[in-house]
């Protein structure tokens, strides 16, 4: 566990290619996906919060701190990233990196927030993102507060593209294998969904806290 770092489950988007609604409560292996989830992130993190739109009282199970997006029109992921990053310079200022993963990116990889920053401090740069056989997963990154004003004034500008923003001030990629299972897999529409009900016992048999949680 990174004591230096806040974990966000990005749950703010529209859903469009599921039909709507919040992606990260749809079931998988009879729990919601936010569950999974949580469970591979909370370890990892001094501390974990959700970014989600909306009335804030469909989460009250979790228990967790409910972050609105602070500008309008949901802009996007980046907008979630903004608003981990100013919660945790408000709330936790103890706390100067922000770990995010997708609501609907149940296989995280139980090492994630370690090898995230492990790369980037081998490349002396300031972000880290993962990659998963040759892909990037902007998302799934790993964020200093320090940059929040200048994400800021990026979204207000209109930037919306993570890996534009990105390269402004340098990011490097940590690499996961993705078999058997790629752990950034996204459920993002039905049939993803039901893919993911067939990785699931794959995931299963490979990994000891699939298996503890399932």
């Amino acid at each position: 566990m990174r004591a230096d770092t806040l974990g966000v489950v990005l749950a703010g988007g529209l859903a469009r290619r599921m039909g709507g609604g919040d992606k990260p409560l749809r079931m998988l292996g009879g729990r919601p996906m936010l569950d999974h989830a949580l469970d591979r992130l909370a370890p990892q993190a001094a501390a974990v919060i959700l970014n989600a739109n909306g009335d804030p009282a469909r989460f009250a199970p979790y228990g967790l701190p409910v972050v609105a997006d602070g500008l309008p029109d949901h802009p996007g992921p980046l907008a979630g990233i903004l608003a981990a990053l100013d919660w945790a310079a408000e709330q936790r200022p103890d706390l100067p990196w922000v770990i995010s993963v997708p609501g609907d990116s149940p296989f995280i990889p139980a090492d994630l927030v370690a090898r995230l920053h492990s790369t980037r401090e081998a490349a002396g740069l300031p972000l880290a993102c993962a990659r998963s056989g040759g892909q990037t997963h902007p998302p799934v990154g790993l964020w200093p507060v320090s940059l929040r004003r200048d994400l800021r004034a990026a979204l207000i500008a209109g930037e919306r593209k993570i890996d534009r923003w990105t390269a402004r001030h340098g990011c490097t990629h940590a690499d996961w294998p993705d078999t058997p299972v790629d752990p950034f897999f996204n459920a993002n529409a039905p049939e993803d969904l039901a893919e993911a009900e067939r990785l699931l016992p794959l995931l299963q048999s490979a990994d000891p806290i699939a298996i503890d949680k399932a």
